[in-house]
This record gives C-alpha cells, sequence and structure tokens, in this order.
C-alpha cells in the first residue's frame, strides 16, 4: 500500500482522500536543511511515536513508541554522529523536540527520507504529524488528527510514501 501526496494538499490512501499540508516553500528533489520544502520521491516510514499522557494507544499495525521528556531528532547538519536521528536530548546537541506543548507532535511518523546513507545538510526530522489548522510546515505533511487516526488503521510498516 501506498500513501500518495499529489499536491500541495491532498493525501491519498486506499478510497481516501485527506487534505493535508506541506512544506511552506513546496516540494522539491533537492532538499537542504531549513529549506521548508518538503522531499520528492518515494520513501518508507517509520513507527509511530504518540504521546500516552495525551493519547490512549490508536489502532494500528505500526509498532507504537511512546514519547518521552528526553526524545528529540537530531538536526544538526554539523554532527555527523547523530544527524536525523532519533538521540536523547542533550545540552550539547541541536535538535527538533518530540516532547512539545502544542499538539503537533501528539502523534508522529517519521518518514525515511535522508535516513540510509545520512548526508548531513540535505533535510533531517521529515515527519508525518498533525496540524489544527493546515499551516504550511518546516517540511513536513501535516494532517488533521481524525484523519491521521483513519490512516494509522489502513498502513502498515510495509506501508510507502509517494510525494509527487
Amino acid at each position: 500500500m501506498t500513501i500518495i501526496v499529489k499536491n500541495k494538499e491532498t493525501l491519498i490512501i486506499d478510497d481516501f482522500k485527506f487534505r493535508c499540508s506541506l512544506g511552506k516553500n513546496g516540494i522539491t528533489k533537492n532538499k537542504n536543511e531549513g529549506d521548508k520544502k518538503t522531499p520528492k520521491g518515494i520513501f518508507n516510514i517509520g513507527n509511530l511515536y504518540y504521546r500516552n499522557d495525551r493519547n490512549k494507544k490508536p489502532q494500528t499495525k505500526l509498532k507504537c513508541l511512546t514519547i518521552k521528556k528526553s526524545m528529540g531528532w537530531c538536526d544538526d547538519p554539523n554532527d555527523k554522529k547523530n544527524y536525523n536521528k532519533l538521540i536523547k536530548i542533550k545540552k550539547n546537541i541541536k535538535c527538533e523536540k518530540l516532547y512539545r506543548q502544542d499538539t503537533k507532535y501528539d502523534f508522529l511518523i517519521p518518514i525515511s527520507y535522508n535516513s540510509k546513507k545520512i548526508k548531513c545538510g540535505k533535510g533531517s526530522a521529515i515527519f508525518i504529524h498533525l496540524t489544527s489548522n493546515y499551516k504550511k510546515t518546516l517540511g513536513c505533511v501535516a494532517l488533521k488528527k481524525n484523519d491521521f487516526l483513519i490512516l494509522l488503521k489502513l498502513i502498515t510498516n510495509k506501508t510507502r510514501i509517494k510525494i509527487i
């Protein structure tokens, strides 16, 4: 099964069509850290990370991991060891914090972009996450919570996402 992101605001899976939001500066084949663009291509998806203090474990075939206050995703292109990886937050490592005040990361699935042979500076922390208002993202794909929960019921760890 493939999730298809067809344009700047449509995500299709199976017979479902959802409104979504993407990077503020559009879609690109040549992603760079901080360019506010969503990477174009076909990618695997990762595990589901979720806030269990705000939500019950959702119905999904994905492996579910609880987001802890100490979790971050390294977005520092100068950190060759940790770049574009889940990390334990430390003062000396620049990262995207997963445990947030807002609800954007109450549910998130990493998109496996730049994750095999990681190239520092080519983009990190690209997720499918929540939105409350369809505001443009920094490069992620964002859905309303109800749509995200439907998506979770349909996908497996073999599902891929195609951003065109």
